[in-house]
């Protein structure tokens, strides 16, 4: 027998050869699985196992990416929950709340039935026990949470795999964010009787500023140097005196997080009720690398976490390093999409673009013979109201913005991220024509904000920032279409002359792809294409 540790709690005695043939096993029993259901056709899951399966053996952590198709359907998840099933030490499973129960529900008791597997699984936020050698399965929050020392309910040293990693950023700025409410203000009154006046004058004045920036599409503002400056002046006059420890816990998680200059500052301004909500986060996540990787080897699977195999960008904005990374091929025959390039098209900062694309979008809507609804994707606030008020006028109330009642005649117009946030819940689009590229508007105050950032530490705030976002947010948004080998119109003529277009159709790929619409061709997936 070995000893094998798992940190300074948790030790647990492994025969040696089932460590060592751990890849094997993982191998021969997921291949008879598959070939026993044949309900799966990802080409990758032997692959992704081993992966999985050497690095719980190796204790080194690892970065996976599986496609966007793949991520959609969740298909690949079948391969690291067998190696998790079959490694014979404790482990934990980091899953939002629907793939869980997608794995509660339907994976897990198919794997343990058909395989006769036995290691226990357990679901909570808190390590069950020292003697525990099952799976756990947590949620982001919570092991986040206990990660970056807000809780302490999970050893270190347990191999630890996260799912759905494409989503980190926003778990991480969840829990990272620091916000003051009224109610807020009004316990620091009340905790600091004294200067409950110069709490008062504090709070009425930043209100003041607040509302007299003019609206945006965004309802919020970035903090000024004088705003910031009078926060600091209020925690310095309340702590001087030493009575710091009457300071109200959301208060003291907002000084701390508000002391570093270079985090992102912001208010949300409510015009109804006259109120603001404060707000101050990290930009640079890289800096809680000590705290979230070290401590256990990690394995990340997501669908598309950057363009290169490497994931040099994604791997230096959340600190990781030391780590194998691979990026699975998409299958060139059934995750093609048919994609539509016209290349006459103004670009979309010249004042013919809106009119131009409008037109572009009715010769579509009009020659679109394939069942189901249509769906029109647009980040730009004024342009997504302009245009689907110019489509209603023609197609009447067909025409739907971010609505969940779809039929099949349906023309949906949405934002990126209501069509992320319900993609699986609403019907698989005919036709998903994307306006404009999804590149952060920098009209956005929290993205200038970030874009300043960068610049403040001379960096390229296109390839660090703007870029890897559009180019995660067009990977998830075509994935359903990859499935049915669906109809994809890219309006933006920027990836025909920027530097960067060429890597945004490698996104796209694999594509049959065509730059002008013929008498002949009625966006039928046997038109005359050109494959990428």
């Amino acid at each position: 027998m070995e000893a094998y540790s798992f940190g300074r709690s948790v030790v647990v005695s492994l025969p040696w050869w089932r460590i060592m043939v751990i890849e094997a096993q993982v191998h021969q029993q997921l291949r008879e699985f598959l070939r026993d259901c044949g309900d799966s056709t990802w080409p990758h899951h032997l692959t992704l196992a081993r992966l999985v399966a050497r690095a719980l053996r190796l204790g080194r952590s690892a970065l996976l990416q599986v496609g966007g198709l793949s991520a959609y359907q969740g298909d690949y998840r079948l391969s690291y929950l067998v190696a998790l099933l079959l490694w014979p030490g404790p482990a934990v499973l980091v899953v939002a709340e629907e793939t869980r129960q997608r794995l509660l529900l339907g994976d897990l008791p198919r794997l343990q039935d058909r395989l006769g597997l036995t290691k226990p699984v357990q679901v909570g936020e808190a390590w069950p026990g020292q003697d525990f050698t099952g799976v756990l399965i947590t949620s982001p929050e919570a092991w986040l949470a206990d990660r970056l020392g807000e809780a302490t309910q999970f050893p270190s040293g347990i191999p630890t795999l996260i799912d759905d990693v494409d989503h980190l950023e926003t778990w991480l700025g969840n829990l990272l964010t620091a916000t003051l409410t009224q109610a807020d203000w009004e316990a620091l009154g009340l905790a600091y009787p004294q200067y409950r006046e110069l709490i008062r004058d504090t709070r009425v004045a930043l209100t003041f500023v607040a509302f007299q920036h003019p609206p945006n599409p965004y309802h919020c503002h970035l903090l000024e140097e004088s705003d910031s400056a009078r926060l600091h002046h209020l925690h310095q006059v309340l702590t001087t005196d030493g009575r710091a420890e009457a300071m109200p816990p959301t208060w003291q998680r907002f000084w701390s997080v508000f002391a570093n200059a270079d985090h992102l500052r912001w208010f949300v301004t409510d015009r109804q009720s006259g109120h603001i909500t404060l707000h101050c986060t990290p930009v640079d996540l890289a800096i809680h690398r000590d705290k979230l990787w070290q401590p256990q080897p990690v394995v990340l699977i997501g669908a598309s976490l950057d363009h290169d195999a490497k994931a040099d960008i994604f791997c230096q904005r959340f600190g990781l390093e030391d780590l194998t990374c691979l990026k699975f091929s998409p299958d060139r025959h059934n995750d093609l999409v048919n994609l539509y390039l016209p290349d006459h098209l103004p670009l979309p900062n010249t004042p013919q673009f809106q009119s131009r694309v409008h037109q572009e979008i009715r010769r579509l809507l009009v020659w679109a013979t394939c069942p189901g609804p249509v769906l029109i994707l647009v980040n730009d606030l004024p342009l997504k109201g302009q245009l689907a008020a110019a489509l209603a006028g023609e197609f009447g109330s067909r025409v739907q913005v971010e609505s969940l009642e779809i039929t099949e005649n349906t023309i949906l117009m949405s934002g990126w991220d209501f069509w992320h946030q319900h993609r699986h819940r609403l019907p698989t689009p005919a036709l998903l024509i994307m306006a404009t590229l999804p590149l952060p508007s920098l009209e956005h105050p929290l993205v200038a904000g970030r874009v300043a950032f960068h610049k403040r530490r001379r960096q390229d705030w296109f390839r660090l920032y703007l870029f890897p976002t559009a180019m995660a947010e067009i990977q998830r948004a075509i994935a359903p279409l990859r499935a049915n080998q669906g109809l994809v119109a890219l309006l933006d003529t920027r990836v025909h002359y920027r530097s960067y277009g060429q890597q945004i159709l490698d996104a796209l790929s694999p594509s049959a792809t065509t730059r002008s619409l013929r008498p002949d061709w009625n966006l039928s997936p046997n038109a005359p294409t050109q494959r990428y």
